[in-house]
C-alpha cells in the first residue's frame, strides 16, 4: 500500500501540534507526514512582545523538535495551493524555487499575520509585534529611543495591553501612551476593568479612550476626534489578517478569507482539506466564530488530528466542542490578569489578578511551549494503521 501523503502547512501552535498529534496516532508505516514552515524555529508568538523589549527568548529549531518522530521538517515558504490538483507549490529555503509538493491530505495552517486595517501611513511608519521579524524591528527602534520620547500603542486588545505594559515596565523612562478604540478593557469584568487601570495607572501610560486612530505619520498618529498624538514609534496591534493564500485557491472562504470547515476542522468545500487556528473560520459556542488565540486553535489542531486519524483508520470520529475559559493577559512581569470567561467568550465577574496571575499566564505560556516542543509525548495508545484507500488518480 502506498503510504498516505499528510502535508502540514506552517508550524505555529497549532500546525506544529497537529502534525506531532498525527505522527502519534498513526502508523509510521502507512503515512508520510511533512510539515512546511518558512522558519527553521518554533515561534512563540505570544511572547513577541517580550521579545520586543530586549528578552531574550530561547531558540527551538523545528529539526530538532521533531527528530525521531517521522515527522519530515521542510524550509520552504508556501506560494500557493492548488486545492483541485492536491499540490502545494513551495520557494526553498534559500529563495530557489522548487517543485510542487503533493498531497493527500493538506492541514492548512498558515495563521495570520498584522492588519493595517488600510489606514493611511501605517504600513510605512508603524510597528507590528504578530512575528518575530517585527518584533525584533521593533527591539532594535524601541533601545534607539531617548528618555522622554512618546511611544504609542494603537490598540487595546489583549495584544495591545501586553505590549503598551511590557514597553512601559521595561523602560519606564519613555512616554507610552495607549490608543484605544473604545473604552479601556470595555470586553472584562469590572474587577478586570478595574486592575486594568490600575496597572496602566501605576506603569506611568496614558489611555487614550474611544480614539480610533484614522492615521500614522512618522512622529505622531491623527485620530477620528481630531487628535494629534506625537509619537516617535508607533506599534500597531488592531487585530489580525489571515495569511492571502487561501484566499486565491478554490477553497471556500469567508470575506476575512479563512477556510471555512466543519465540526471536525474540514473544509466544507474540499474533504482532503483541514484548516486550523486563526486560518478557520469554524463555529463555537453560541454559533459565534471562534476568535483568533492559542486558546481556540490549539484544540481546534487536536480536533482536526483526531478527526484525520480516525477517517483514515476507519473509525468513530470524535467530535469535542471547542470552547472557552478564560483570557490569560500578561501586565509586565510582575502582573498578569486572568479574566474567567463562559463557553462563548463572554465575561464572568471572576478574575484573578497581580502577581497570582503573572504566574498563571507564565505556565500557560511555557506548557504551550512545552507541548509544541515535545509533539509525540502524552498520547496514549497503539498507532493506528491506515484503511486501504482508493488508488491515486494520475496527474
Amino acid at each position: 500500500m502506498q503510504q498516505h501523503r499528510i502535508v502540514v502547512l506552517g508550524a505555529g501552535y497549532t500546525g506544529a501540534i497537529a502534525a506531532g498529534r498525527l505522527a502519534r496516532r498513526l502508523h509510521r508505516d502507512d503515512v508520510r507526514i511533512t510539515l512546511v514552515n518558512a522558519e527553521a524555529d518554533f515561534v512563540e508568538r505570544v511572547r513577541m512582545h517580550q521579545l520586543a523589549t530586549g528578552q531574550d527568548l530561547a531558540r527551538r529549531p523545528l529539526r530538532d523538535m521533531f527528530a525521531g518522530t517521522g515527522v519530515e521538517v521542510r524550509i520552504a515558504r508556501v506560494t500557493a495551493v492548488d486545492a483541485e490538483r492536491k499540490e502545494v507549490t513551495l520557494a526553498g529555503e534559500r529563495g530557489e524555487s522548487e517543485e510542487g509538493l503533493p498531497y493527500d491530505t493538506l492541514v492548512y495552517a498558515l495563521g495570520s499575520g498584522w492588519d493595517d486595517h488600510g489606514v493611511p501611513g501605517v504600513a510605512a511608519h508603524a510597528h507590528q509585534i504578530a512575528s518575530r521579524s517585527g518584533a525584533l524591528v521593533l527591539r532594535e527602534r524601541l533601545a534607539e529611543l531617548a528618555p522622554g520620547q512618546p511611544v504609542v500603542v494603537v490598540g487595546a486588545g489583549l495584544t495591545g495591553v501586553e505590549a503598551a505594559t511590557e514597553i512601559a515596565e521595561a523602560r519606564p523612562d519613555l512616554d507610552v501612551a495607549l490608543a484605544a478604540r473604545g473604552a479601556l478593557g470595555d470586553w472584562l469584568s469590572a474587577k478586570g476593568r478595574a486592575h486594568l487601570r490600575k496597572v496602566a495607572d501605576r506603569l506611568g501610560i496614558t489611555v487614550h479612550e474611544h480614539a480610533a486612530v484614522t492615521a500614522v505619520d512618522a512622529d505622531r498618529v491623527s485620530t477620528a476626534g481630531g487628535t494629534s498624538l506625537p509619537a516617535a514609534v508607533t506599534v500597531w496591534t488592531t487585530g489580525f489578517a489571515v495569511h492571502p493564500i487561501a484566499k486565491a485557491t478554490t477553497l471556500e472562504v469567508s470575506d476575512t478569507g479563512q477556510i471555512v470547515v466543519d465540526r471536525t476542522m474540514r473544509a466544507v468545500s474540499h474533504p482532503d482539506v483541514y484548516a486550523v487556528g486563526d486560518a478557520a473560520l469554524a463555529e463555537g459556542p453560541g454559533g459565534k466564530p471562534l476568535r483568533m488565540s492559542c486558546a481556540s486553535g490549539v484544540p481546534s489542531a487536536w480536533q482536526a488530528a483526531d478527526a484525520i486519524a480516525a477517517r483514515l483508520a476507519g473509525g468513530e470520529v470524535p467530535t469535542v466542542p471547542i470552547r472557552y475559559f478564560n483570557q490569560c493577559v500578561s501586565l509586565g512581569r510582575k502582573e498578569g490578569l486572568i479574566q474567567f470567561v463562559t463557553a462563548d467568550d463572554t465575561a464572568k465577574d471572576a478574575a484573578l489578578t497581580g502577581r497570582a496571575a503573572a504566574l498563571y499566564k507564565e505556565i500557560v505560556c511555557k506548557g504551550a511551549a512545552w507541548g509544541v516542543a515535545h509533539p509525540a509525548v502524552g498520547l496514549l495508545g497503539a498507532r493506528r494503521r491506515v484503511a486501504p484507500q482508493p488508488a491515486r488518480a494520475a496527474v
